[in-house]
């Protein structure tokens, strides 16, 4: 399923659109609205961490279903920013080298992310903590990190316009 969806976003941002799609629709504010859901998901981890290390398994359980929620708009809307917009946004600031390390990781940690936090998601679902906890130590430092690093691209691109 992960597979598929990647599949798709990769579509719908890179592939060809129908003429007069670019500039249809004003998307100029999801930026910031995914900059935003990305600090939600962040903080969302960090507190379902915390749950789970003071052994509040339905809350954690709850909150973890949280920030795949949140990640899940995050996606949604950013296939729709890609899907609308009309051309990149260009990095002008002086610390490029940093700029472009921050993205492509990001980038390549966000298509891994989707296939481990299901996998992740569904062990804990299903009860199969021994296994959930093993993918969970790979899932969550990851997941956190596309996250914050989402925030950072944002304030690299926008500056603080939160």
């Amino acid at each position: 399923m992960s597979a598929v969806v990647g599949l798709v976003v990769a579509f719908l941002i890179m592939g060809p659109r129908p003429s007069g799609v670019e500039g249809a629709l004003d998307v100029s504010s999801l930026p910031k609205v995914n900059a935003i859901l990305n600090v939600g998901t962040a903080l969302l981890l960090l507190l379902g961490f915390a749950l789970i290390k003071n052994k509040k398994r339905e809350l954690h359980k709850k909150i973890m279903l949280s920030a795949f929620g949140t990640s899940t708009l995050f996606l949604v809307s950013y296939v729709i920013y890609h899907w609308f917009k009309s051309g990149p946004k260009i990095y002008t600031g002086e610390w490029s080298t940093i700029y472009f390390f921050i993205l492509i990781s990001h980038i390549v940690l966000a298509a891994g992310i989707l296939p481990l936090a299901m996998i992740t998601l569904y062990r804990g679902w299903n009860s199969q903590l021994s296994q959930h906890r093993r993918i969970a130590r790979i899932t969550l430092p990851l997941w956190l990190y596309v996250s914050a690093t989402g925030v950072i691209v944002y304030l690299m691109l926008y500056g603080f316009q939160l």
